[in-house]
């Protein structure tokens, strides 16, 4: 099984950003290039909580479809789903799933 505490290293030397939030009390923030996910511990190690999204402030933008086009969206506040963010995203979180899956 492996250890949270291994695993949040392993995701904190990748270069990720950790963070925690009062609105998300029993999770930690993982954080870059304007990306954000939301991991849990469970018994088998850490899980993300639902989709990682677009960091908007203090909350996470979830990728939605608005009037024929991709945007992020965290209540009323939206940012275009550009290429390029969309790209980032894809990486941010192939690499987040992978450092979650390894091996120590």
């Amino acid at each position: 099984m492996p250890d949270p505490a291994e695993q949040l290293q392993r995701i904190y030397l990748a270069g990720f950003e950790l963070q925690t939030f009062e609105r998300y009390p029993n999770a930690i923030g993982v954080i870059r290039e304007g990306c954000i996910a939301l991991l849990r511990s469970i018994p088998s190690g850490l899980e993300m909580i639902g989709a990682p999204g677009w960091r908007m402030g203090e909350v996470l933008g979830v990728l939605v479809e608005k009037d024929g086009r991709q945007v992020f969206q965290a209540k009323s506040e939206v940012v275009e789903a550009t290429p390029e963010r969309l790209e980032t995203l894809q990486r941010f979180r192939a690499d987040l799933e992978e450092l979650l899956t390894a091996q120590a």
